[in-house]
């Protein structure tokens, strides 16, 4: 290491140990392990696609924090875009807050989705259309998701969601869904 005599570290030393430091950390929030995977509820999803008609349970995380990589190509397929098809590959942290709102205020029951994947033809055909879609929906990536959770109501989806502090909140109730996404902290 790189000190000067009297056992100050240099400036590019400390400088190299902080980046370190926060990539450490950083890659921790985005490969969870063992040790996060205790603070969050059993990965274990119960969903129904409004779009597709299809129903979906599904445990796509063990206790250790390991992800089952077959168990999240079901929830790519089933999150899928209902125009085109398409599949992408969801955001683990957009899995994890429905997973932990679900947990917080459903109980174990059936999570609707509206919305999840759209591939950015079907976005630009929501605009041309008038449905209120943003041109750079975090649909488009794979980072936002619109749900509901029959027999609880919506407000109360919408509390737990803003207790998780994770991203965009959007909150529509004459439309009847929770928009979620993994972009900055925001409410609507």
């Amino acid at each position: 290491m790189s000190q000067h005599a009297d056992g100050i570290w240099s400036r590019r030393v400390l400088l190299k140990t902080a980046l370190a430091g926060m990539m450490l950390f950083s890659s921790r929030l985005a490969f969870p392990n063992s040790t996060t995977a205790h603070a969050r509820p059993e990965g274990r999803l119960r969903l129904y696609n409004v779009n597709t008609k299809e129903r979906l349970v599904v445990k796509y995380r063990n206790r250790s924090g390991q992800y089952d990589q077959e168990a999240l190509n079901a929830l790519n397929h089933f999150l899928r875009c209902p125009h085109s098809n398409q599949i992408c590959e969801m955001d683990l942290q957009l899995l994890e807050s429905v997973n932990h709102i679900e947990k917080l205020v459903g109980k174990g029951k059936e999570i609707r989705v509206y919305s999840a994947y759209r591939s950015p033809s079907y976005n630009t055909l929501l605009i041309n259309q008038g449905h209120g879609a943003a041109p750079k929906s975090f649909h488009t990536t794979g980072q936002a998701i619109d749900f509901s959770i029959p027999g609880v109501r919506l407000s109360q989806v919408r509390r737990a969601a803003f207790k998780l502090k994770r991203g965009g909140v959007g909150y529509y109730r004459r439309q009847g869904f929770i928009h979620l996404d993994t972009g900055p902290v925001r409410y609507w």
